[in-house]
C-alpha cells in the first residue's frame, strides 16, 4: 500500500490517487534499452543475400542489420528474402544492399532510451526488432551496438509479472 495511501499528522490516511498499474507503469518508464538490449547480427553491403539468409537461420533471427563502413545502412527481414527468392534473383552473386530496407527509412532507438520508448516503436511501426544504435563522434552515422525484439519486451513484461 505504500505509495497508494499517504500519512499527515492531523489528517490521518488518504488515498494518494496512484493506481498499482502507475507504479507498474513508472518502473518500465525507468528501465533503459541499455539494460535489455541484446547482440545484434550485422552484416555488410556486400554481403550476398544467400551468406545473409545462412546467417539468419544459424543465428535463429527475424531480421538482420546491414552496415556501410561499419555504420548502419539498412536492415533486411524474411520478408525481404522471400521476396528476392520468389523473384527468381541470383540468391549467390546479388548483394543484400540491393534488397535491403535503407537509412532514413529505419527505425532505431538509443541505448538510453526506456523500453517503453521501444515497445511503442516496435508497435507504431508494426517491426520485429529496432537496432540499438549510438551516434559517431564526427556525426558521419550510427553504429549498431545492439537490437531490441519483440521477445525482448515479451521477457521483460514475464520478468515484471513474476516479480509483482
Amino acid at each position: 500500500m505504500a505509495g497508494i495511501l499517504d500519512a499527515r499528522p492531523k489528517v490521518g490516511y488518504f488515498y494518494t490517487g496512484k493506481t498499482k498499474l502507475s507504479f507498474i507503469s513508472e518502473k518500465i518508464r525507468n528501465i533503459k534499452v541499455s539494460e535489455v538490449k541484446s547482440v545484434p547480427v550485422v552484416v555488410d553491403e556486400s554481403t550476398s543475400i544467400y551468406d545473409s539468409i545462412v546467417l539468419m537461420f544459424l543465428e535463429d533471427v527475424g531480421s538482420i542489420f546491414v552496415t556501410n563502413n561499419g555504420f548502419l545502412s539498412g536492415v533486411v527481414s524474411r520478408k525481404d528474402f522471400i521476396k528476392s527468392a520468389i523473384g527468381g534473383v541470383d540468391l549467390n552473386k546479388m548483394p543484400i544492399g540491393m534488397i535491403m530496407t535503407r537509412m532514413p527509412n529505419v527505425v532505431y532507438i538509443k541505448d538510453d532510451d526506456d523500453v517503453l520508448e521501444a515497445a511503442i516503436k516496435l508497435i507504431d511501426h508494426e517491426i520485429d526488432s529496432l537496432p540499438v544504435v549510438e551516434e559517431d563522434d564526427e556525426g558521419k552515422g550510427y553504429k549498431v551496438i545492439g537490437r531490441v525484439t519483440k521477445t525482448t519486451i515479451t521477457r521483460l513484461f514475464v520478468e515484471l509479472g513474476r516479480d509483482e
